[in-house]
């Protein structure tokens, strides 16, 4: 009878213990993740592009998405457009001015659940040495096991932000942001 008491004792302890995030090393070494833009090119057509170097992690907790949080670097310098003369351009002081703004970084602040695997990622977004917040409507992919023996979580995420907000030398409007990050959990 002891076994029995000591047995239900501990399984409702258990039950009372609350689930944590997991915690997730952003996949940047399989490519299975990606931090792209889209520009307008003076009205005519879009320039498209992404940042080559970047790394993160994120707290994920699909019980409790409140609990989330992600928190990416990037390295600057990494920029391509596929079309080295306007890379070396952006990177200059007119616009990302990589030389003494080696990184930019996106830490979030809040995680809210939109419904049907949607979610709102709202944080700070550090650029061009001027902070300001940004939203990201993401969306979750997926997550389980890998064939490595892994267990992985993936999101993909679009925001926009206004070139003016971050203090560059020349401004173009909006920058359009597409996010898909995939992590390998801890």
């Amino acid at each position: 009878m002891k076994n029995i008491l000591l047995a239900s004792a501990l399984l409702t302890s258990s039950a009372l213990i609350p689930a944590f995030a997991a915690d997730y090393v952003i996949d940047t070494k399989g490519a299975h993740a990606s931090i792209n833009f889209e520009a307008s090119h003076l009205g005519f057509s879009v320039l498209a592009g992404r940042f080559n170097e970047f790394s993160g992690n994120f707290s994920y907790d699909k019980d409790n998405i409140a609990a989330s949080k992600i928190s990416v670097t990037i390295n600057t310098a990494s920029f391509d457009s596929n079309h080295d003369k306007r890379d070396k351009h952006v990177r200059s002081d007119d616009f990302l001015d990589v030389s003494k703004y080696a990184q930019a970084t996106f830490v979030s602040n809040k995680v809210t659940e939109k419904g049907a695997g949607k979610l709102e990622i709202a944080g700070d977004l550090t650029l061009h040495g001027v902070t300001k917040p940004l939203v990201i409507d993401a969306v979750k992919v997926g997550e389980g096991d890998d064939p490595w023996g892994g267990y992985r979580a993936g999101f993909s995420g679009t925001a926009s932000i206004a070139m003016g907000d971050f203090g560059f030398k020349k401004d173009f409007g909006k920058v359009d942001l597409i996010l898909h990050i995939e992590g390998i959990r801890q």
